[in-house]
């Protein structure tokens, strides 16, 4: 147990404070970075902060529903859904660099909340834990179509990443729903989206 704890705390170290990498390569590399005003950057860069801040928060989360699972099935689909989240984690950073922005300075603070939810959503068992991962894919797949009709319309490389990861969002849904994932609770939906809500409106500043 002890030896499982170092690992998971030294993963949550790299999450927040360590560069991500990528094994795919970055959505939209290969398009050239249009020229944006000043306001265009800084708002396309909250933007983007705010994603970032969503896959700190995916990789928390992940975690500690990984860590109450019983079931080998539902830690591999998490396990896989983690991976890809750091890579978004890698794009995200990579692009904030890119438009001049930073990194939310609140990271710890929305790991540490989203690790706790994943673990309380772990305690209800596999299906429930699987509804959770659903629910929370669906939340983030509506919050990049969001930002897809507000980031500058040129800011092609921007909308690149978004539209990859949206995709991967949208599969990580479908997949938990093929393993059995119960629907939530309408209270609880209302209750994720809330949280969402202050996180999001949160990060596009801070």
């Amino acid at each position: 147990m002890i030896d499982q704890a170092i690992i998971q705390f030294d993963r949550a170290l790299r999450t927040v404070f360590a560069p991500a990498r990528s094994v795919r390569p970055l959505p939209g590399a290969e398009l050239p970075d249009a020229p944006l005003s000043d306001e265009e950057k800084r708002h396309a860069a909250a933007l983007m902060r705010i994603n970032h801040c969503g896959e700190i928060c995916a990789q928390a989360l992940y975690q500690g529903q990984a860590m109450m699972s019983r079931d080998p099935g539902t830690r591999v689909a998490l396990q896989e859904a983690s991976n890809e989240e750091t890579e978004h984690l890698a794009w995200t950073e990579q692009r904030i660099g890119e438009l001049g922005g930073r990194k939310s300075l609140l990271n710890p603070v929305w790991y540490g909340g989203a690790l706790a939810i994943g673990l309380l959503a772990g305690k209800f068992g596999d299906r429930w834990n699987l509804g959770f991962l659903a629910e929370t894919e669906r939340q983030v797949e509506a919050h990049l179509k969001g930002h897809l009709q507000t980031l500058p319309a040129d800011d092609a490389r921007s909308r690149a990443i978004v539209e990859q990861m949206k995709e991967d969002e949208m599969r990580h849904a479908d997949t938990a729903v093929s393993l059995g994932a119960l629907e939530l609770p309408a209270p609880v939906k209302s209750a994720m989206k809330l949280a969402s809500k202050v996180m999001t409106r949160t990060a596009y500043w801070v």
